[in-house]
């Protein structure tokens, strides 16, 4: 790796000063405005995206990172309380405070318009803008609910907290809001979605990716579905972004690895870029995941390194065989994909990295070098569709049409010289049956699985295609903070390990099912204003 490339940046972004969390639940985005047009309104939900994004503390929390390294000082005590599973003390542009007050605050921004267009009259045209309102309405509560709360399950979300959903532009200085619990939420959020799909209107739009667009409604809509379990509109909503030509709306891998090594950053814009079909919602963000999972010493004590690479999140994959994809814990996995995986390697630098999030810098001041380090991230793509199809048939016993949809993936993710690669059912069953199951030790990518909607049996073929979607799934959110919302609604016992490089020194702590860490506590300003703390 080039020195360049290699450094720590210490322009360190400028923190928001803090306001009382609990405003984001009852204050107007900006109680001076009257939005009394309707490209005043159109204009207003720009601001209904969260500009705090959520994946870097779901990604710290997943078992993607590992602690590589006891003296490595390329880390901060946010970062390390991220991984920990503590309750986050530090303030972080990416904090768990900052993630529920951008959430709310959009929240508001999106009740606001819904308000202003009753104010309006309701015409038919806001129907576009209503659709996107109550879309981001519904989003910014999944959010907050896959951050805060349990995971969705019938057996124990009508009494799990959930958290406050939001349905009114109120001008109350003191409301008091309850969590209700998580079934409630996932209601009302559903209650949303499906009032506001039939009314989004692409052409409304001049970027439709940094709005609401079709293809990202019904994307997220198939998210929401596949989260409670409703396998037959996971699959509607699928088939309706991914039409006859699903391989259309995969990344263009093949031009994506045309970009040199280095600089990482160039291809990780590329792979963000609005010009790519595969991209169907843009999220820009103050944050540091662009230098966590890039070139860069920065954040490298918890990463995704080379052990976890070579045993269990992209080696020993179901395609190519029953022994799986390589089959052996060597240093082949890098050039698997498409394109390649990035290896770093040296002294207190362990990281194996795609190319998913680019770092950008906004400077606030030119002169001195300081400023913001910012991101574009990509919550909704075409492949999440696809996968989300595919887990959805295999929990409905349909593993040809599984198999199909995986060898799309694998078809736009391997590497060329891989091209012949595929998955069958017979390959598939006896790949999972090949592998041992997973401990903190000895990692392979079979994980038990512990989801407590539905029991899943040990050696059956439905845990086989299951565990075949799920580590396809890994590979394909890396750095982007799906991972910790699987482990979460698959009861996936997760580890902390301390590396030594190729040696896994000691376990540290354990993430047992359902543990009360699994939902990050909510922030004490808004404890302090009356909403119930997650147990601890």
């Amino acid at each position: 790796m080039k020195s360049r490339y290699l450094r720590y940046i210490l322009a360190l972004p400028s923190l928001l000063a803090l306001g009382a969390c609990n405003d984001y639940l009852d204050k107007m985005p900006d109680n001076r405005a009257t939005i009394d047009s309707e490209e005043k309104v159109y204009k207003l939900l720009i601001s209904a995206y969260p500009e705090n994004g959520y994946v870097y503390a779901a990604e710290m929390a997943s078992d993607n990172t590992d602690l590589l390294g006891v003296n490595n000082p390329y880390y901060d005590l946010f970062q390390e309380q991220l991984y920990t599973w503590a309750d986050v003390t530090e303030s972080n542009n990416e904090d768990p405070s900052r993630i529920w007050q951008s959430c709310y605050k959009a929240i508001a921004t999106a009740n606001q318009a819904l308000q202003a267009i009753a104010e309006l009259g309701g015409p038919e045209s806001l129907n576009p803008a209503r659709g996107e309102a109550l879309l981001c309405r519904a989003y910014n509560h999944f959010i907050l609910v896959n951050i805060f709360c349990q995971a969705y399950s019938e057996q124990h979300s009508e009494t799990d907290l959930g958290v406050p959903y939001v349905t009114i532009a109120s001008s109350d200085p003191n409301p008091i809001y309850e969590r209700g619990t998580v079934a409630e939420v996932y209601r009302k959020m559903i209650a949303d979605i499906e009032e506001g799909l039939p009314l989004i209107d692409d052409s409304r739009y001049g970027v439709p990716k940094y709005h609401f667009n079709q293809k990202a409604a019904y994307t997220f809509a198939s998210r929401v579905y596949l989260f409670t379990h409703d396998w037959d509109k996971v699959i509607e909503c699928s088939d309706k972004v991914l039409g006859s030509n699903p391989a259309e709306y995969m990344h263009d891998n093949a031009y994506l690895s045309t970009y040199p090594r280095d600089p990482m950053a160039n291809i990780s814009q590329a792979y963000v870029a609005s010009s790519m079909k595969a991209n169907f919602l843009l999220q820009t963000a103050y944050s540091n995941l662009g230098t966590t999972f890039g070139a860069y010493y920065t954040n490298s004590k918890y990463n995704h390194g080379a052990i976890c690479a070579r045993w269990e999140s992209m080696n020993f994959l179901p395609w190519g065989g029953g022994s799986g994809l390589f089959g052996t814990a060597n240093n082949n996995y890098s050039f698997l994909f498409n394109p390649r995986v990035w290896v770093y390697a040296g002294t207190n630098l362990d990281k194996a990295l795609l190319p998913r999030v680019p770092y950008l810098f906004e400077y606030t001041d030119p002169v001195a070098g300081t400023g913001y380090r910012r991101t574009v991230y990509v919550p909704l793509t075409g492949e999440e569709a696809l996968l989300n199809r595919a887990e959805a048939y295999a929990w409905k016993e349909e593993y040809s049409k599984t198999v199909s949809d995986l060898n799309i993936w694998i078809n736009n993710n391997a590497n060329p010289q891989y091209a012949s690669l595929s998955v069958t059912e017979d390959g598939i069953i006896a790949w999972a049956n090949n592998l041992k199951y997973y401990t903190p030790t000895a990692p392979t990518p079979k994980k038990e699985l512990n989801p407590d909607f539905e029991t899943i049996t040990q050696g059956s073929d439905k845990e086989a295609f299951l565990h075949s979607v799920l580590v396809t799934r890994r590979v394909q959110f890396m750095h982007e903070g799906m991972r910790w919302f699987d482990v979460k609604r698959y009861g996936i016992k997760i580890y902390r390990r301390t590396i030594d490089g190729t040696t896994i020194v000691s376990v540290d702590d354990t993430l047992e099912l359902r543990d009360n860490r699994r939902a990050m506590q909510i922030p004490k300003d808004a404890v302090t204003a009356g909403v119930t703390p997650n147990p601890r």
